[in-house]
């Protein structure tokens, strides 16, 4: 049978999923390009501009500067951006999303390789207006809101944050726990008070470790959500997982179910996936100087 007809019939708890349900399918492509700033090299971060679907911003690992970088989708670069008044302790992640009417970007400074950090921050800037074709973005930008937070069982190390905005829910995904726990923020809480990350379910299973095995192959090291929220995806340094979410389904439900595994990305140490703004391409980079820019093109259906 083939593997799309199986698809339509995959149990969750919400019931079958229905054939417009069922996860698109996604397949990588050759790189168009690499990481063409040298400055960008532990990138470990990445999210679609929410204005423009030719553009991704990126940033660095801890010990960085605070900075974000704007690219073009082939990994030409286009400038950065200071953020005031705030530290890379070690930040993670990178997501998008539009609010109101405006886009922003939400930083993930959640890394804890000892999983001692008593707190842990999210901050959320107003995405900086993007350059004209041929110039440079530089500047700085100021946080529109900080997050504050701590998880309701103890510190956790993350490396996958995305937003859910229409729910107004920021989600985390654990690293370094077997299986990875699924956790659930406020995107916007009310006051400046410490905020609880609440657990709101788990992976069905521990992600596959790859071929030949890889060192923390199972391991999340990104996390996006597809703007229209009908999908997830998630990397490790094996491979890239989509988690298909069907009509009425809880993320919860969604992540308990085995995801579709797509092709190898063939990278050493991937830590940084982004959904296209129109949810046809999933990009997919890694840490070091000129790392390639991924593409998985979402596969259209044949009448």
């Amino acid at each position: 049978m083939p593997a799309r007809v199986l698809m339509l019939f995959v149990f969750c708890g919400a019931g079958f999923l229905r054939a417009e349900e069922a996860a698109p399918l996604f397949k990588r492509a050759s790189p168009e390009g690499h990481l063409q700033s040298r400055d960008l090299n532990e990138a470990s971060g990445m999210a679609a501009s929410p204005s423009d679907n030719r553009l991704l911003w990126l940033l660095n690992d801890s010990g960085c500067s605070a900075e974000l970088f704007l690219t073009e989708t082939d990994g030409g670069k286009r400038g950065r951006v200071s953020v005031e008044g705030v530290k890379n302790v070690d930040w993670e992640d990178l997501a998008s999303f539009e609010l109101g009417g405006k886009p922003f970007l939400i930083i993930s400074d959640t890394g804890d390789n000892a999983s001692k950090r008593k707190s842990c921050m999210l901050y959320v800037v107003p995405e900086p207006r993007l350059p004209a074709e041929g110039v440079d973005l530089e500047g700085a930008v100021k946080p529109a809101w900080t997050i504050r937070f701590r998880y309701e069982d103890g510190p956790r190390d993350c490396e996958s944050l995305a937003v859910d905005v229409k729910a107004g829910k920021i989600l985390l995904l654990s690293k370094r726990t077997n299986p990875p726990m699924l956790y659930e923020l406020p995107l916007k809480p009310e006051g400046k008070a410490e905020q609880v990350a609440r657990k709101i379910g788990q992976l069905s299973k521990t992600l596959p470790m790859g071929f030949p095995p890889i060192p923390y192959g199972t391991q999340p090291t990104g996390m996006d959500i597809s703007a229209d929220g009908t999908m997830a995806t998630v990397v490790t340094y094996a491979g890239v997982f989509v988690f298909p979410r069907g009509e009425g389904e809880t993320w919860a439900q969604a992540f308990a179910r085995e995801p579709q595994e797509l092709d190898s990305h063939q990278s050493r140490q991937a830590e940084a996936i982004a959904f296209s703004r129109d949810g046809k391409t999933i990009w997919v980079t890694a840490e070091g100087v000129k790392a390639p820019v991924i593409p998985y093109r979402r596969v259209e259906e044949k009448p």
